[in-house]
């Protein structure tokens, strides 16, 4: 082969691997949209035990098609503390069964009839051009990565059928257990992908290429492509907590075992492959996608038990961070990579920030009602925790924004709207505090009447909140319907004591000086009613 076929064979092997990997990102991110609550609910079951923790990361691997992009999510839910790291271990170990269907539809090329399965790139992109509901041009781009996986594995075959004989003897040369379990390493770590690469290496069985003498030579290839795939999580918990490291580790460590004890088993069974998967199996490329699966399955069916082992070994290698006070936040770079979970982080730390905001005003009204200065500056740092959330939940947002797609821009810009909703909670506790003074300052007297009409819209305020933060976590469309009731009874009670105040006014009750605060603390209060059902006017649409 001269530099020229040379050239031609690595331009044609690269524009099949390109094909491929745009097809496995189409799927991949389709997919993902299409079954957004589907992702969310796995991770919401996190329990636990051990075979329900597993069959979450393998389900969430097997929709999302990346088993790196689901550790990366775990490491993320880690440092968040969502999830703890003996749920991550066994999550870890499902994501590892669940990436093996990559391969398996690989290895599907080496049957005639996926030819006409490439069409689907055509149906696939017909139907996102001519649907105007998102969840069918969804399908039609799952249809068309579909297709072109087909493609690419079909231009890698090609590609390598063409220089067959001269690439052939450079494999059959390639019997060194060692070395082939390295190049799978690096391999997988250069494009951060074991399906990637084991897809690469099925496409070359299909172009009836052997590594080495055709027997256990392929498997330590694929044993280092498990090895390769722990580089992205393990990027991934660099610059995070001690726990996310931790999660990261754990990673390494159980594909390390795995691999290893596996190694071992080859080398010292070379008839391995020709006394099992090539006796089941009539396709090369069907054998090795087996071996896959079997290898990882049979990894967590053996290590499962062992999940607190390998929480302890990590903390032992890696010691806890140095003790300092920070804020409790469920945002984390790491979840941007998912719009569906960044979302659905979002929410839960919209429940922080109105926590914060509600707080402030709860310090505030009781200033009022105890008469006590002292008590407004608790209220105030509450307020300042709360600007200090918005202002994070707006950069996070900003970032999701940035790479999200055009149908998830409803979504982010009600996050956007509810995050302004929540600060008008905040300003409304700021002026209650002012009125605090006022009336300190000034020496105004409020009736016990005016005061029970105070306490009783603060309490449906309270009960409307309530509410709403149910809405936030548990997402119980029922509630919405008695969100605009509590709603009615706080504008109905706004209206009733005005005019109740103006009588005790035209009845000399009241102090005249008092008017301006008791109007503009119920009137504050309606608008702080009116905000928490704008929150849950986005979650209705």
């Amino acid at each position: 082969m001269d530099f020229a076929e040379m050239l031609l064979f690595l331009v044609k092997l690269l524009a099949g691997t390109g094909v491929f990997l745009v097809g496995v990102h189409l799927l991949t991110a389709n997919i993902e949209q299409l079954a957004t609550e589907r992702i969310r609910a796995l991770f919401e079951r996190t329990a636990n035990r051990r075979l329900v923790n597993v069959g979450i990361g393998a389900a969430a691997t097997a929709l999302i098609q990346s088993s790196g992009v689901t550790t990366v999510l775990i490491v993320g839910f880690v440092n968040v503390g969502v999830v703890n790291l003996f749920q991550a271990t066994a999550m870890i170990m499902g994501a590892n069964i669940g990436t093996t269907i990559t391969a398996q539809i690989a290895a599907l090329s080496a049957f005639p009839v996926t030819t006409y399965v490439q069409v689907l790139v055509f149906v696939g992109i017909m139907m996102q051009m001519a649907c105007k509901r998102d969840n069918l041009k969804r399908t039609g781009m799952i249809l068309a990565g579909l297709g072109l996986i087909f493609i690419g594995l079909s231009l890698m075959s090609d590609a390598m059928k063409g220089s067959r004989e001269a690439i052939q003897g450079i494999f059959q040369t390639v019997t060194n257990p060692f070395l082939l379990f390295f190049i799978g390493i690096a391999l997988t770590a250069l494009v951060q992908s074991s399906s990637a690469t084991t897809s690469v290496v099925i496409a070359m069985s299909v172009a009836e290429l052997t590594i080495g003498t055709g027997g256990n030579e392929v498997l330590f290839l694929i044993l280092g492509t498990n090895i390769g795939s722990c580089v992205t999580a393990l990027m991934s918990s660099a610059t995070a907590g001690a726990n996310a490291r931790r999660a990261g580790l754990i990673h390494l460590l159980f594909n390390s075992f795995g691999s290893l004890l596996f190694l071992a088993l080859l080398i010292c069974w070379p008839g391995f492959m020709e006394s099992t998967f090539q006796r089941w199996f009539p396709s090369v490329a069907t054998q090795i996608a087996m071996f896959h699966t079997f290898f990882n399955v049979a990894c967590t069916v053996l290590f499962l038990p062992f999940c607190g082992l390998f929480v302890k070994a990590s903390q032992l290698l890696i010691k806890g961070d140095k003790p300092r006070p920070a804020a409790v936040t469920y945002l984390d770079e790491r979840m941007l990579s998912s719009t569906s979970l960044a979302i659905s982080q979002l929410e839960k730390e919209l429940v922080l920030l109105s926590d914060s905001a509600m707080g402030a005003f709860r310090g505030a009204y009781r200033s009022f009602q105890a008469r006590d200065k002292g008590m407004i500056a608790p209220a105030q740092a509450l307020m300042e925790e709360a600007n200090g959330t918005a202002q994070s939940i707006i950069n996070y947002l900003i970032r999701l924004s940035a790479q999200s797609k055009l149908s998830d821009e409803q979504s982010i810009s009600q996050l956007h709207n509810s995050v302004g909703d929540i600060m008008r909670i905040a300003e409304i506790a700021d002026n209650f505090t002012k009125y605090t003074a006022r009336a300190i300052d000034q020496g105004l007297q409020f009736t016990p009447s005016g005061k029970e009409e105070l306490d009783e819209m603060v309490g449906q305020v309270e009960a409307l909140y309530g509410l709403i933060r149910r809405l936030l976590l548990d997402k119980e469309p029922g509630l919405l319907d008695q969100v605009d009731q509590v709603e009615e009874r706080i504008d109905g009670l706004r209206k009733r004591s005005i005019d109740n105040h103006i009588k005790r006014l035209n009845q000399r009750e009241c102090q005249p000086a008092c008017s301006g605060v008791f109007i503009n603390m119920v009137s504050n209060l309606e608008r702080l009613g009116d905000h928490l059902t704008y929150i849950a006017a986005s979650m209705r649409e």
